[in-house]
């Protein structure tokens, strides 16, 4: 398929996956944030977070979701958008952890894994933005 390797098909595919995964957050999100906002207050409610860390991480948190998820679409910036995943989801598992919502933490981890593997095979990005850009997918 375009005269790539199996690594960077690979690599290209998982991109535009995780991409995907993380755009849709923000679409379905989009509509509904002021509920979206006050779930996720009432939810750590009763948690070691106030909420005047949590309404604001949860005003951000689509946003910052549909920023990452567009960037690993079309392959720009991508090392530094895998690593503001990475970082996301280590809020995101913090936050889980606090709540003792394990499953939810089990599924924010194979995530961090997926991201873990882009990251580590980066120099396979193919299909991008950042080769025509000159920005290095390395």
């Amino acid at each position: 398929m375009l005269n790539l390797t199996n690594s960077e098909l690979a690599f290209v595919l998982g991109r535009l996956l995780m991409g995907v995964a993380f755009l849709t957050h923000f679409l379905v999100r989009l509509p509904k944030l002021a509920a979206f906002q006050a779930g996720m207050v009432k939810q750590f409610a009763n948690s070691l977070l106030p909420e005047m860390l949590v309404r604001p991480f949860a005003a951000v948190l689509p946003f910052v979701e549909g920023g990452i998820g567009l960037l690993l679409i079309i392959g720009l910036f991508t090392r530094p958008a895998l690593a503001a995943a990475m970082l996301l989801m280590t809020a995101l598992v913090f936050g889980s952890s606090l709540l003792e919502q394990w499953a939810t933490v089990g599924t924010q981890l194979v995530y961090g894994l997926f991201l873990f593997a882009l990251m580590l095979h980066c120099q396979y990005n193919r299909l991008c933005l950042d080769r025509s850009a000159g920005t290095g997918a390395h």
